[in-house]
């Protein structure tokens, strides 16, 4: 990966990177938001549905142990995991302290990635509703007010059109990404608390569905390259040994008494989550300042 690196041959540093969990090889890895391309070394996913087209890949993987629900409001233990892994998914929350503060509750450390602050505010990503930069180790927030681009994203159709700048972002796509580890806490810094960005999709948005880009050989060639790829660095045995069960507590009272049975009920408070195809659907019974009806493919 460094020798990539070191080569000049930036691009393949990149794809590499989703290789590189800083981890022993008997660590627990979560991986939240995994949709359709997961980090071979996530040992779980969790994801909030099953088809959006905010999913650059629109086939959610069930390779290993899946699980439906909130990084919101994660169903699971304190501390269950040794890692967990948030790859372009904070951008699209609208409460990232909830989010950050529960990755710090459940895992010992992790790995967050997003576009980067300043090119968030460049080309104005539709789905997102946050910009996030990394300021010497703290995460700067800031909310975006409404799916509409502000005024400096409309020069973005006027940079894209110069060849060489597209060029160059193409060939080094770590200038525009953040990438921020951490350990045992996130510093982070929500610079404009008072915003709301729980703001709904238009309905043109909602209805256009989900699109691949590139042509059908690209698309078979990148998902068969995918698939090999984790097949082959993926911990598939011991991923199947792994006992998710002991790893739940309940998303809406957070009592750790489950009972397993075709569905996962909850002694404390009473609650029945369902169990399709065999995976869980743990959502909270009432998510407080959280509409799915905004998540695009609900």
């Amino acid at each position: 990966m460094q020798l990539s690196r070191y080569l000049g041959l930036h691009k393949l540093y990149w794809s590499l990177r989703r290789l590189h969990v800083p981890v022993n090889h008997e660590a627990l890895v979560l991986e939240v938001g995994a949709g359709g391309n997961p980090y071979p070394r996530a040992n779980v996913m969790l994801d909030a549905l099953e088809e959006t087209v905010e999913r650059n890949e629109q086939t959610l993987i069930r390779d290993r142990p899946l699980v439906l629900g909130l990084v919101e409001e994660l169903p699971f233990k304190d501390k269950a995991f040794d890692f967990v892994i948030a790859s372009h998914v904070l951008e699209h929350t609208d409460n990232p302290e909830a989010f950050l503060n529960e990755l710090m509750r459940v895992a010992k450390a992790g790995y967050i990635e997003t576009p980067d602050g300043w090119f968030e505010k460049i080309c104005a990503f539709t789905y997102h509703r946050l910009e996030v930069s990394n300021d010497n180790g703290t995460l700067l927030i800031q909310k975006k007010s409404s799916y509409k681009p502000e005024s400096i994203a409309y020069f973005w159709d006027k940079i894209r059109s110069n060849r060489n700048f597209m060029k160059f972002l193409r060939v080094n796509p770590e200038f525009y990404h953040m990438r921020y580890y951490w350990k045992d806490s996130i510093s982070y810094k929500i610079m404009n608390p008072e915003t709301d960005a729980s703001w709904e999709y238009p309905t043109e948005l909602v209805n256009r569905g989900g699109v691949k880009t590139g042509s059908g050989f690209i698309i078979y060639f990148r998902e068969r390259y995918l698939n090999i790829r984790r097949f082959i660095f993926s911990q598939n045995r011991r991923n199947k040994k792994i006992n998710i069960n002991s790893l739940y507590r309940c998303p809406s009272c957070h009592s750790e008494e489950l009972v397993f049975s075709s569905n996962i009920s909850c002694k404390h408070c009473k609650a029945i989550y369902e169990v399709k195809n065999g995976t869980p659907r743990l959502f909270p019974k009432e998510i407080i300042g959280f509409n799915k009806s905004r998540i695009i493919g609900s």
